[in-house]
């Protein structure tokens, strides 16, 4: 995996009330985003919302157990730039031992991504997303592919 992090996912429990809240409260302007989930550009490094249920499903457990994972509420992601680089990461993962949560696996949202946890129990996406592009440095781009507002 190249040293970088690409989006910052909260898990919480009105979806609504929090894209208000950041909206409204901390003056971020939120993306164009699939339904079910919110994405704020933060010009590098994507902040995305997503109800806290569907986030520990995500991971591959309940939001009402008391697993590590579930109960810190949120999930770090490193985004690559094919499907075929995710495979290749979870391979590395696979081999050096790592705890996988998700094998790598088609997305309802229209990418391609899996689930890994760190020593601590830290959820980490690796995903592909069609949707947007990633430049030389990793940065990522969401109005690459025209899912991001004009800035305010």
């Amino acid at each position: 995996m190249e040293q970088r992090l690409s989006m910052v996912t909260l898990g919480v429990r009105d979806l609504e009330k929090s894209v208000a809240f950041y909206e409204s409260v901390v003056g971020w302007q939120a993306a164009t985003s699939p339904p079910g989930i919110a994405f704020f550009d933060l010009s590098g490094i994507v902040f995305s919302l997503y109800p806290i249920a569907e986030l520990a499903k995500d991971l591959g457990g309940d939001a009402t157990q008391d697993g590590e994972f579930v109960s810190q509420g949120f999930a770090l992601a490193h985004n690559v730039r094919t499907r075929a680089e995710v495979d290749m990461i979870f391979t590395r993962l696979n081999a050096k031992g790592a705890t996988i949560v998700k094998e790598p696996e088609e997305a309802f949202w229209g990418g391609y991504s899996g689930y890994f946890r760190d020593l601590d129990g830290h959820g980490w996406e690796v995903a592909y997303n069609p949707f947007w592009s990633l430049d030389i440095n990793g940065r990522v781009h969401m109005s690459a592919a025209g899912l991001a507002k004009p800035g305010v």
